[in-house]
């Protein structure tokens, strides 16, 4: 060992006049500084995980100039949302439920409970309570309130929905923290069979367990992500970079078989900057496609996803240096033997059908692009079906089926008119679309009168059973505060007011002392006060008030969406303000309106990008674009399967997953493209794919298999819809990719290999004017003098002066005193074009 640490030294430290080298030896040397750097930001990347800010609504990131967008914050500003929650009792008769309706309403923190014979509340021997808590739905007190009521039912079957909360993200939580554990076993068998040496793999989970770690914790930079990039970043993460370790770590082995640890560690690491920052910018190129979606859940996850690859590099490049010297030595200990076969029967096949496999595949991507085009998109959850649900989803799902859904629709018309509003719901009762419409206009408050109905003051008075008198000053007192002083002229008679404003009017009155009523009088006030208060803030703002609006129609769909439409025209005869219509199914219908932009954009720019990368890569035209429609009719083929299964996909998937499968398996294509390119002219094409599908085989294998397991992980074992589709979309894929590079792609290569080589171009920049003398090897395009001037490519021994600009290739210099006569004689013999 010690001879070859001397043998070593002279081409290290040769070596080390290259930048590379000099950056690597930094890196090794200072490995412990490293070490206490990482050290420091785990530990503040633990703690700040625990700030990151998670966005569980989906509606919230859609464009701001969207009506969805808008009006969401339009009724944050002008309404106050209360707690409420459904609840279920199964097995129970309608006495019984009675008799829990009114324990749960004696509750001091409940102000209503809806519960009656009818239909919508006991069916099936099964009672529905709709239950509104006094405190505001981001109030910790209503969701005590509901956790105490759970606990007097216990002793009942029990279903309850709920939007307080983050019961759904809390599921979602632990689902995926199954999925993550279950990830890194699947890795650790995969690299078990993959590996050479069984050290090597503590020193890639320990090279990925940082990256993820700062990743996670990186997160609160960007103040608040979408649950979407909270559930799978990491999951993606560990698949789409863990390549990047593994490149580095067969690197060092190789390096490792002729030299020393660290010399191995210092030459594999300056061969492995520029190789893996190369294979990183395919898949940063795709995911950077998503940020130029409308849908900010594409914008977020593209950047949650870049940061990580980008923390991986970092973790590899700064960290992992270190810890192959620490493991060096027990990784020569633990050496085995690799469990990756040999395929050469996968290249013999390949060969065999070069002209075969071409043609059929053209015609199944052209058929698959038709029936994909016709994928079944839906743009919420209610169609999805997942493998496996959580309680609040079971607890849904059930109520739904025995008492029906409730599609319904706020419309936030401009307030302060109340026949108007009256008019608008009536022309909304009158559409065969609509169940009902609940809004100040028509809830029924007292005696059979509405909110909003307009009472005299003798209606008033015999309302209230207050005394005639009293009520005329009320209203003279009204009138005053109205500034409405015509009526004091021409008489009180005739004056009407809503009821909800006479009765807010009277307890800020008997508030503020000036009007006594008797006891049972106040109490009767102040009740009806609660309720019209409540009814109030939650109806009406400041400048507008909503109505609600239940339908007959699915939450979405062409007629849900066109009848959308008809709302706001029906409501434009009446108001000439902007009118806002929000609920699931106008913000489904957005995320419609932002889907056919987004995937011309997303499936333009992620090729695009990707395409760039391999033009400068290969320097070939040719080459990119054969490597693109291989991955292309992957996502193609991979999207037909939902259209013929008829399963239901979320819009958003297709978008990200496209991304992601562009960006990621193509890195499986330039292995086996770029292997082929160097051994097409070295020797025989089926010689080539053999060797290169052999090559090729253990990268593939060892990325492909954690990718799909992991997508197909995620896709099995969580609830959300979303979630959900996104995994099995990637599993699958990754699948067909894998397929597609190892049986389509080498037939495309050996039968294109001359359209490649005629597209192929050559970057001509001069790198560095070589000055010498001696004996030289010269391999490249040069132009200069070698006693003489020359222009051509060249490959020769030259014994005299150089001095020419090297365009492409090298010149290295042989130390003539090394070498005796004989091999001189004989290297000078071989060359082909004789001595210069």
């Amino acid at each position: 060992m010690a001879e070859r640490s001397k043998a070593s030294k002279p081409m290290v430290q040769e070596e080390e006049s290259n930048f590379m080298i000099k950056v690597a030896t930094f890196v090794v040397d200072r490995r412990n500084l490293f070490f206490l750097i990482f050290g420091i930001v785990m530990i503040f990347c633990a703690i700040a995980s625990g700030m990151v800010k998670v966005e569980n609504s989906l509606p919230a990131y859609l464009p701001d100039s969207f009506e969805t967008s808008r009006g969401l914050d339009l009724m944050e500003e002008q309404y106050t949302t209360y707690g409420s929650a459904k609840i279920m009792v199964s097995n129970i008769v309608y006495k019984d439920a009675e008799v829990l309706s009114d324990k749960i309403a004696e509750r001091d923190d409940i102000t209503m409970v809806s519960f009656d014979e009818t239909a919508d509340h006991y069916n099936n021997f099964s009672a529905l309570f709709d239950i509104t808590f006094k405190y505001e739905d981001t109030d910790e007190r209503a969701l005590e309130g509901l956790a105490e009521i759970e606990e007097m039912l216990a002793d009942y079957d029990i279903f309850v929905s709920t939007s307080m909360g983050n019961q759904q993200a809390d599921a979602i939580a632990k689902e995926m923290q199954v999925v993550s554990a279950l990830v890194v076993v699947i890795v650790l068998a995969v690299l078990l069979i993959t590996s050479q040496t069984y050290a090597e793999i503590p020193v890639l989970l320990i090279t990925f367990g940082a990256a993820a770690v700062m990743s996670a914790g990186t997160n609160f930079i960007l103040g608040t992500i979408s649950f979407v990039s909270d559930s799978v970043t990491i999951v993606l993460q560990l698949a789409l970079s863990i390549d990047y370790a593994v490149i580095f770590c067969n690197r060092y082995k190789e390096e490792h078989e002729s030299l020393p640890i660290r010399e191995a560690d210092i030459i594999a690491l300056s061969k492995a900057i520029p190789e893996i920052s190369s294979s990183s910018l395919t898949t940063i190129g795709g995911l950077v496609a998503m940020m130029f979606m409308q849908f900010g859940i594409g914008r977020d996850m593209a950047i949650c996803l870049i940061k990580a690859i980008l923390l991986s590099l970092i973790s590899v490049f700064l960290l992992m240096p270190g810890l192959l010297i620490i493991f060096g030595p027990w990784m020569d200990k633990t050496k085995h033997k690799s469990f990756v076969p040999k395929i050469p029967f996968v290249g013999k096949l390949d060969y065999s059908t070069r002209f075969i496999v071409p043609p059929v595949f053209v015609a199944t991507i052209i058929i698959a692009f038709m029936i994909q085009n016709k994928c079944p998109f839906v743009y919420g959850y209610s169609d999805i079906e997942t493998p496996i649900k959580n309680e609040t989803q079971i607890a849904s799902e059930l109520i739904s089926e025995t008492f029906g859904d409730n599609n319904f629709v706020a419309v936030n018309i401009p307030a302060g008119n109340y026949e108007k509003e009256k008019r608008l719901i009536q022309s909304y009762l009158e559409c065969p679309e609509v169940k009902s419409v609940q809004g100040l206009a028509n809830i029924e408050a007292m005696d059979g009168y509405c909110l909003a109905d307009r009472l005299t003051v003798r209606e008033f008075s015999e309302l209230l059973e207050l005394d005639y008198e009293k009520a005329e000053l009320l209203y003279m007192a009204y009138a005053v505060n109205d500034k409405n002083y015509a009526k004091l002229v021409n008489g009180l008679s005739t004056y009407r007011v809503a009821l909800i404003d006479m009765v807010m009017f009277l307890h800020d009155e008997v508030e503020e002392g000036y009007v006594t009523l008797e006891d049972s009088m106040k109490e009767k006030l102040d009740d009806a006060y609660e309720q019209m208060n409540i009814a109030k803030k939650q109806l009406q703002g400041e400048d507008y008030s909503r109505i609600l609006v239940y339908l007959n129609l699915p939450e979405e769909g062409e007629e849900t969406f066109k009848f959308l439409d008809k709302m706001h025209t029906i409501a434009n005869r009446y108001y000439d303000g902007e009118i806002f219509i929000i609920g699931e199914s106008t913000s489904q219908y957005d995320l419609q309106k932002t889907f056919s932009r987004d995937n011309t954009v997303v499936t333009v720019i992620s090729i695009l990008a990707v395409l760039v990368v391999l033009l400068f890569t290969f320097k070939s035209a040719g080459m990119p674009v054969l490597l693109i429609l291989v991955i292309e009719g992957a996502i193609w083929i991979n999207f037909a399967f939902p259209t013929i299964q008829q399963d239901n996909i979320f819009f958003m998937t297709y978008l990200i997953v496209s991304s992601i499968q562009m960006g990621a398996n193509i890195d499986y294509a330039i292995v086996i493209s770029g292997r082929f390119m160097e051994l097409k002219d070295k020797m025989s094409h089926e010689d080539a794919i053999i060797e290169t599908m052999n090559f090729a085989f253990p990268t593939i294998i060892t990325s492909g298999s954690m990718l799909a397991l992991a997508g197909i992980s995620i896709g099995m074992l969580t609830s959300d819809g979303a979630i959900c589709g996104i995994g099995q979309c990637i599993g699958r894929g990754t699948i067909i990719s894998i397929i597609l590079v190892m049986f389509v792609l080498p037939q495309i290569l050996l039968i294109g290999a001359k359209i490649i080589d005629k597209t192929s171009f050559e970057v001509s920049v001069p790198l560095v004017m070589e000055r010498d003398r001696g004996l030289m090897r010269i391999d490249g395009t040069i132009e200069g003098q070698i006693n003489g001037t020359i222009i051509g490519e060249v490959h020769a021994v030259v014994r005299g002066d150089v001095r020419a600009f090297i365009q492409s290739g090298n010149a290295e210099r042989l130390d003539s005193t090394r070498l005796k006569a004989e091999d001189l004689d004989k290297l000078l013999n071989s060359n082909k074009k004789g001595e210069v």
